[in-house]
């Protein structure tokens, strides 16, 4: 029997991109993506971690989810949406809405349970996926985001997280090939870097400490197809069926080349000489153009005035523009004021200007940031630290990250009174 599904992840809902809502350009790729939903009748559309942007999202980025599950059913009543929990999900939060769900076909699974007897509860990782005639044709193996606290202590086996996560995927694919019929395709839908995989700038750091970007073996020969989330470029990682849908809309100005995309997958009967896997990238068409802007102060203001004119009404509308310039010199007083007269007029959203002199210097004072975005966390951490006459070695590093990342965790798991 054969399985029809689309592979999508990092939706990141609820974004602030250098303090300006990402609000409509998620709405129009949710109505684009309900489109190509009404138009093929998948049997599955697979969510692959960073549904949301924050753990703690808005109730605006939450009625998007929920607004886009009921229209999807609408749509096409058979179709289940399955979805993981991404690092930047609260997993416990996605899965208290599970009766919600349940009257879209729709299902989550935010972290790893043990069950009665103390084990991990594989039950629950493993989702059937039904055609229109109610027959399961695929299973689906659920790794949300796995952290350490959730996925370690269960036995000798698992003592550390490296040994706990190869534990884990040996477990939950041994199970899978016990339960599956020869007629029905193994997917493995997972939230994690892996390696070879290809970061752009605006991914959370998830590797800290000593461990590593998990390798391709963790995943048996068995498995037809790996649907990736983490990494926004769209990719496949070593083989075919390895792969990364990435983002659907660019999270920062690094990804401005990607082809965002949705994938569709077909997964056919075995048939000797036949290719059982067939792909077809869905294009995702860009609502909001990024312009990055860079040269010399006087070429910047050349390519600002070359830019296409003609107004955009609606604010939220309005292309993104960043400024990056060279100069021996510091910026005179009133540079963004220049730079916004050299810009057609209301047309632009200019987000960013940010000197990068042409002799590099690692003192930050000199290169004289003009940056809009708030620091992070890694970025107040470096400065502080240089500040203080330090080197940020790749060791501070890392205890900075475990640091940061327990941080996180405790603030994912802390109830409203805490």
């Amino acid at each position: 029997m054969a399985v029809h599904f689309f592979h999508t992840s990092d939706w990141h809902l609820g974004q602030f991109f250098y303090n300006h809502s990402r609000q409509y350009e998620h709405e129009q790729f949710l109505k684009w993506l309900l489109e190509q939903i009404k138009q093929k009748q998948p049997n599955a559309l697979l969510i692959a971690g960073d549904i949301f942007d924050v753990i703690n999202p808005a109730s605006l980025a939450q009625k998007q989810l929920y607004q886009f599950l009921a229209d999807a059913h609408a749509c096409a009543p058979h179709m289940q949406t399955l979805m993981i929990a991404g690092n930047h999900d609260s997993g416990y939060r996605i899965e208290q809405v599970e009766p919600l769900l349940e009257k879209y076909n729709a299902k989550t699974v935010g972290v790893i349970h043990k069950n009665a007897a103390g084990q991990l509860d594989l039950d629950r990782l493993m989702l059937p996926i039904y055609n229109e005639n109610k027959n399961i044709v695929a299973w689906c193996l659920t790794l949300p985001f796995l952290r350490p606290a959730e996925i370690t202590g269960f036995n000798e086996h698992t003592s550390n997280s490296q040994n706990a996560i190869a534990y884990l995927h040996q477990q939950l694919i041994r199970e899978a090939k016990e339960r599956k019929t020869a007629d029905q395709a193994l997917i493995l839908m997972s939230h994690a870097h892996m390696q070879g995989g290809e970061t752009s700038d605006s991914e959370r750091p998830i590797i800290i400490g000593n461990e590593e970007a998990l390798s391709t073996t963790l995943f048996d020969e068995v498995i037809d197809y790996v649907a990736l989330g983490h990494l926004h470029k769209p990719q496949k990682v070593q083989h075919a069926h390895i792969r990364y849908s990435g983002s659907p809309i660019p999270l920062s100005f690094s990804e401005i080349n990607y082809k965002h995309q949705v994938v569709e997958v077909k997964i056919q009967p075995r048939q000797q000489g036949d290719t059982r896997l067939r792909l077809n990238v869905l294009e995702v068409p860009r609502s909001i153009h990024l312009h990055k802007i860079s040269g010399e102060l006087d070429e910047v203001m050349q390519k600002l005035r070359a830019l296409a004119t003609g107004e955009i009404s609606a604010i939220e509308q309005r292309e993104y523009v960043d400024v990056e310039y060279y100069s021996l010199v510091p910026p005179p007083l009133d540079l963004r004021q220049q730079i916004e007269q050299a810009l057609p007029p209301n047309r632009y959203r200019l987000v960013r200007i940010y000197r990068k002199p042409i002799h590099q210097d690692h003192d930050l004072d000199a290169q004289s940031k003009m940056n809009l975005e708030p620091p992070t966390p890694e970025q107040l951490f470096e400065t502080l630290w240089e500040k203080m006459g330090y080197q940020v070695d790749d060791e501070v590093q890392r205890d900075f990250l475990q640091l940061l990342h327990d941080a996180q965790q405790m603030l994912e798991h802390a109830t409203p009174d805490q």
